[in-house]
């Protein structure tokens, strides 16, 4: 049986599924309930329990007290009625608490001659919440911090998944890219940006990648996917040869299986057989869509690709307010990220 769940003061609500615990369904719709482990443990999903029963087949969570009345987990609860629950949700990417602490390489991926795909895994027990779009930064043991862009959805947060582009001469990518093992123990400090796909606006999506700045769009497509959101989006995928398409079938696929996804990947030094669009992927956007006035743009990449972008976009017709931009530095120290 299905029941009914209403998150107050937002009054927003969501299905949950027989046997399934609230903070997953509600995670799948796209309501970020507060979190930290899934677990029980650490007590960042309790809610107030205004209406309603739940139950926990798993047995009552860790962090719950002895008696605790009119209180749930809900990483834990499963709902026996609709409820109605009293818990603060996060809309924004400041309304999650950054935090320090240790991860493990858990699978190391080479994806073409220069980018690698890092899966890290938190302490057991632990899960990191965070927003489509946003990033981390690893610290090094000098203090030092190198930021990149967590390439995964939120609900799919049993590891975080990067995807880094090896900068000759970077002290961190030459390490990563000529020895660092799985397993290795490291330390981050995430979730990080205000980079982060915007969800209450009706307005069609454009997003406009270069190189790894695939990674936050990435992110943020299957986020959309996942939560059934059926604004139209456009992904642009600027690279320079085919072989830095270093995941190409994956766009592909999202266009196969949704008439709202559109994919088109732009080459600026095209192989000899190539057949589709070619130059500036900036430039191909606005060949596509002359008037941007009704849209809304997501870029991320190197900084001559936001720095273009930016001033072509504004010119036909976007909005400063509907455009959001992740500006890379590759190689450099971390900074703050837009």
């Amino acid at each position: 049986m299905n029941y009914k769940v209403q998150v107050d003061p937002s009054r927003h609500e969501f299905n949950v599924e027989g046997g399934e615990e609230i903070l997953g369904a509600a995670t799948r719709q796209g309501i970020n309930l507060p979190y930290g482990c899934r677990n029980g443990f650490c007590g960042e999903c309790r809610a107030t329990l205004i209406s309603g029963k739940v139950s926990y087949p798993n047995g009552e969570p860790p962090a719950m007290a002895d008696g605790e009345n009119g209180i749930c987990y809900t990483c834990q609860a499963v709902p026996c009625s609709d409820l109605v629950i009293g818990v603060t949700e996060i809309l924004h990417s400041q309304d999650i608490r950054t935090r320090i602490m240790p991860c493990k390489i858990d699978r190391i991926e080479r994806l073409n001659e220069d980018v690698i795909r890092l899966y890290l895994k938190l302490p057991e027990g632990e899960r990191l919440q965070f927003m489509a779009g946003q990033y981390l930064n690893f610290v090094l043991q000098d203090g030092s911090k190198r930021a990149f862009s967590i390439a995964n959805a939120p609900h799919d947060d049993e590891a975080l998944e990067l995807h880094i582009r090896h900068v000759s001469g970077g002290a961190f990518t030459d390490t990563l890219f000529n020895g660092m093992k799985e397993k290795t123990i490291l330390r981050i400090e995430a979730p990080l940006g205000s980079y982060y796909l915007r969800e209450d606006s009706p307005l069609p999506i454009i997003l406009m990648g270069g190189g790894t700045g695939f990674a936050p769009l990435k992110g943020i497509i299957e986020h959309a996917l996942r939560t059934g959101m059926q604004r139209p989006m456009h992904l642009y995928w600027g690279v320079r040869s085919r072989t830095d398409l270093y995941l190409p079938e994956l766009p592909e696929k999202w266009a196969a299986e949704n008439s709202n996804f559109n994919y088109t990947p732009v080459l600026s030094e095209p192989d000899q057989d190539w057949r589709g669009k070619t130059g500036w992927v900036h430039e191909a956007v606005v060949a596509d869509h002359q008037d941007l006035s009704g849209h809304q743009v997501y870029m991320s990449g190197p900084p001559p690709m936001i720095e273009a972008g930016k001033e072509t976009f504004l010119a036909h017709g976007l909005s400063g307010e509907a455009l959001f931009s992740d500006s890379f530095e590759y190689g450099a120290a971390a900074v703050k990220r837009k």
